[in-house]
């Protein structure tokens, strides 16, 4: 069974059927693949190449024990003690547009987690052409301003998740848990609310 028991039998079978993409594993990847398994989802691939370290655990679904690990290795851990029926794809791997289009091409659902502009421009040109639909993120650094962060849509096949205008490297802009977690929440629900029929998520 599912980690969701709240759902409808037809709406968890939608969930569980789905394939859902995920470009990084830091502080929006991990949290938005958390609530996803949490919400139902079942069949997620997740690329990142780095590991786990100190500065991480104040915003990331990690833990002092995996300092060192592998992100991916270490988030599959943790998202099987969720839902030990989940099927994880854990790539280690330094994405670019060639291996993003082949990780991904399946999926229904791509989220854009990556750190640096010029990674999620790469990831968008990458998939845009496959005709995917996109979740990405832009603008989640500091504290307060909670309502800043808001869904826009990008396109017929994009929404964009943040206030698109604060940066981790402004000053006093550091990334702080509860601004990357509402981010991470409201990624994983425009995900979830595409599956299950939503034309706007």
């Amino acid at each position: 069974m599912s980690a969701n028991p709240y759902l409808t039998p037809a709406e968890r079978a939608v969930l569980e059927r789905a394939r859902i993409g995920i470009a990084g594993a830091g502080g929006l990847g991990s949290n938005c693949a958390m609530h996803l398994v949490r919400a139902g989802v079942r069949r997620l691939v997740v690329a990142d190449f780095d590991v786990v370290g100190e500065s991480n655990l104040n915003r990331q679904f990690f833990f002092r024990d995996q300092l060192g690990m592998k992100k991916v290795a270490a988030l599959k851990a943790n998202l099987l003690r969720i839902d030990p029926e989940a099927e994880i794809k854990a790539v280690d791997v330094k994405l670019d547009a060639a291996a993003a289009r082949t990780l991904f091409a399946g999926c229904d659902v791509v989220v854009e987690a990556l750190d640096a502009v010029s990674a999620k421009t790469m990831l968008l040109g990458a998939l845009m052409p496959l005709g995917l639909r996109l979740v990405t993120a832009s603008g989640l650094a500091g504290w307060g301003r909670s309502n800043a962060i808001r869904l826009r849509r990008m396109g017929a096949r994009v929404v964009a998740v943040g206030d698109g205008e604060t940066s981790v490297e402004d000053a006093g802009m550091a990334p702080v848990s509860p601004r990357v977690g509402i981010a991470a929440a409201m990624e994983a629900n425009a995900v979830v609310a595409w599956l299950l029929g939503l034309d706007t998520p």
